[in-house]
């Protein structure tokens, strides 16, 4: 889907500004990449700086459910899917 795709991009540049991740650009990023693994190797201060930071923009909550929220962080493609069905319309 379309959307998802621009929140996908989105999240990338908002994870780059966020944690001023200064060798990675946006693009560089994969969607399906794991966030917390290999790829950009983030642990859970960064977590807590993503959510903060998507909630603000998006209007979004996270639960305290440890195992929802890995999922979620799973990857951009993960975040952006949650943000998309969680977000409410703005009129």
């Amino acid at each position: 889907m379309t959307d998802n795709c621009e929140l996908e991009d989105e999240i990338k540049r908002l994870i780059v500004e966020v944690l001023a991740l200064e060798d990675v650009r946006p693009e560089e990023i994969d969607a399906e990449d794991q966030l917390f693994a290999n790829s950009l190797g983030l642990d859970s201060i960064d977590a807590l700086e993503i959510s903060m930071a998507i909630e603000a923009r998006y209007g979004v909550t996270f639960q305290g459910d440890p195992d929802q929220n890995e999922s979620i962080f799973a990857s951009v493609r993960t975040l952006a899917a949650f943000v998309a069905e969680a977000r409410q319309p703005v009129d």
